[in-house]
């Protein structure tokens, strides 16, 4: 028994309960808004079957059937928004119930992902730009969560990712009633990359860790996530649409899923495709990551060399025939040294992601100038 008398199982009971009413009190009465009126990066197309897909309707058909599942994704797709508000809640409803994988947790398959834009003066070190402020957990496949409370007054720019390895059938944001909403200004040309499920996020444990969207919080530009589980293969109907997006750069980064002799075959006619139709962009080829257990076993290391000699062999052919613009990124330093960066050898954990993109933020910054 409590000193009042009420037995204690009772009294924990009413305590929990006076707990839970006091914080409904509390949370505030918001105002919803869909994402799509706030300023949407990551999406190359407007003309979509769905909301959040990342290939046009035009492409059902054409592209690998693989592919055009996996383009239904939300892989890299941001929000933007500026807001006064003292919290933020979002909720989103996925297009699979299946919300996590064996090796891949919830929260970066098919949670959200919130970053603020720093004040200059809070930067650290200068020139972090975006740091991380909240994530969405879908523990469903209808989801609502607060990402972030307590939150400083005066106004400030925030981006959303959406999941990584599912799709979103819908987003939404709430505010406060009474507090601002409104879409950030535009950032210029995206620069597209296209891979495979490494570009795609496998296996990040949040959205915003996928190395495309490190590599644009680091140069503050927006990015394009064409990165496709098993099937980043140089596709002619595949680059085909890449060579219709006005992009600031092409991030090339296919061979883990191609053999060397489809690496041979596919690299030179990607590069005069898209020469042909965007002259001035910078091409970055990207060779096969080096495989975790390769430091010990042949076997790996042979996995993976073979595909890089061949790229290499193409990237020197098209220079000596005269294409420009094309800068070549070895792969061997973007997961490190150590065999820590994989969770399964291959698939990057967020270590191996950080390691990568600010292995190519430098090299992609030099493109871009």
């Amino acid at each position: 028994m409590s000193p009042t008398g009420i037995p204690i199982a009772v009294a924990t009971l009413i305590v929990a309960l006076l707990a839970a009413e006091e914080g409904l009190a509390q949370e505030p009465e918001r105002v919803w808004t869909d994402v799509r009126t706030l300023t949407v990066e990551g999406q190359g197309w407007t003309d979509t079957e769905a909301p959040f897909d990342r290939f046009p309707a035009k492409a059902r058909g054409v592209v690998p059937e693989a592919v055009w599942s996996l383009s239904r994704s939300s892989a890299g797709i941001a929000v933007r928004f500026l807001t006064d508000a003292n919290s933020i809640a979002a909720r989103w409803t996925l297009t699979s119930s299946g919300l996590a994988m064996t090796h891949m947790p919830a929260t970066g398959m098919s949670g959200l992902d919130l970053y603020v834009r720093m004040p200059v003066d809070q930067q650290k070190p200068p020139g972090q730009v975006w740091h991380w402020v909240g994530v969405g957990r879908p523990e469903k496949q209808t989801n609502e969560a607060v990402l972030a409370g307590g939150i400083p007054p005066g106004e400030h720019e925030f981006i959303l990712y959406l999941p990584l390895y599912n799709g979103a059938a819908s987003v939404e944001l709430g505010v406060p009633v009474g507090a601002k909403l409104a879409p950030a200004p535009p950032r210029g040309k995206p620069v597209a990359f296209y891979g495979t499920s490494i570009t795609q996020g496998g296996c990040a444990c949040r959205t915003g860790m996928a190395y495309p969207a490190i590599v644009g919080r680091l140069l503050d530009v927006p990015t394009i996530n064409l990165g496709f589980s098993g099937n980043g293969k140089m596709d002619p109907p595949v680059v085909d649409l890449l060579a219709e997006l006005d992009a600031a750069a092409y991030v090339i980064d296919c061979c883990p899923n191609m053999t060397a002799e489809l690496v041979a075959e596919r690299t030179a006619p990607l590069v005069h495709r898209l020469r042909e139709a965007r002259p001035d962009t910078p091409i970055l080829l990207v060779e096969n990551i080096e495989y975790q257990a390769s430091a010990f076993l042949p076997g790996a290391r042979r996995g993976y060399q073979s595909k890089n000699e061949a790229l290499r062999a193409e990237y020197e052919a098209l220079v000596a025939e005269g294409v420009t613009g094309l800068t070549y990124v070895e792969g061997d330093p973007l997961f490190g040294d150590d065999g820590e960066a994989t969770v399964d050898g291959t698939h990057a954990t967020d270590l191996g992601f950080l390691r990568q993109a600010q292995a190519l933020a430098p090299v992609l910054a030099g493109a871009l100038r």
